[in-house]
């Protein structure tokens, strides 16, 4: 272990050795030729974000905006979900009526654990990598909310969907630099390989995924 530390921090030494010593990494500028920006319409950016979603092997529905509750509802008989957590500020329309609702006031992680799974919203969506953004506010609710639980129930808005990381980062960064809000990038149930690659789901976070996402059009 010690020889391979030294050998990385040889190579590091040698990358640098013609860098003069006042240069800081601001001085110099980086390129960033990559997309900014997706032509694809709203249209297909949705139905991409939904593939995706499928591909990491959660669960992706696209359904009206009266259709929310009812879609909750029916997530929640299916898995056999019969106490859920959700932030304070989720929409009372998103709430499942035969369904013990906790509202999260500083609930604990023994507390949430106790309950069968989370109904959040999210920030932002992002098509290309079927990732869904949570800023730790609002709809997201607090991280731990989403990471306890067994279950998450994830509402999104078809008007959060966006087409690159880049458009996500540039829609988070004034919450982030000017409220310092937490940034929880969810691609999928929570998924880890034991020593013979065997996939374990939720290790480290929900072990189901359901992504409703509402689109009137």
């Amino acid at each position: 272990m010690s020889a391979a530390r030294e050998e990385i921090l040889r190579r590091i030494r040698a990358a640098l050795d013609d860098v003069p010593d006042r240069e800081a990494a601001a001085d110099v500028a980086v390129a960033r030729n990559y997309r900014h920006t997706d032509d694809r319409s709203h249209a297909e950016l949705v139905e991409l974000l939904c593939e995706r979603i499928s591909e990491y092997q959660a669960d992706a529905r696209r359904i009206g905006p009266a259709e929310v509750a009812g879609a909750v509802q029916s997530a929640c008989a299916q898995w056999g979900l019969a106490r859920v957590a959700v932030p304070p500020a989720l929409p009372a329309d998103w709430r499942p009526d035969e369904v013990d609702v906790v509202e999260d006031h500083g609930l604990s992680a023994g507390e949430l654990d106790s309950l069968d799974g989370a109904i959040t919203g999210c920030a932002v969506a992002i098509a290309e990598t079927g990732t869904l953004v949570l800023d730790g506010e609002a709809l997201s609710g607090r991280r731990v909310l989403t990471l306890v639980p067994d279950h998450h129930i994830c509402v999104v808005s078809a008007e959060q969907v966006v087409g690159q990381v880049p458009e996500a980062m540039a829609a988070l960064a004034p919450m982030v630099s000017e409220r310092g809000v937490p940034v929880t990038v969810v691609s999928g149930p929570s998924a880890s390989s034991d020593i013979e690659l065997e996939r374990v789901e939720g290790v480290h976070g929900p072990r189901h995924l359901l992504v409703l996402v509402v689109d009137d059009g």
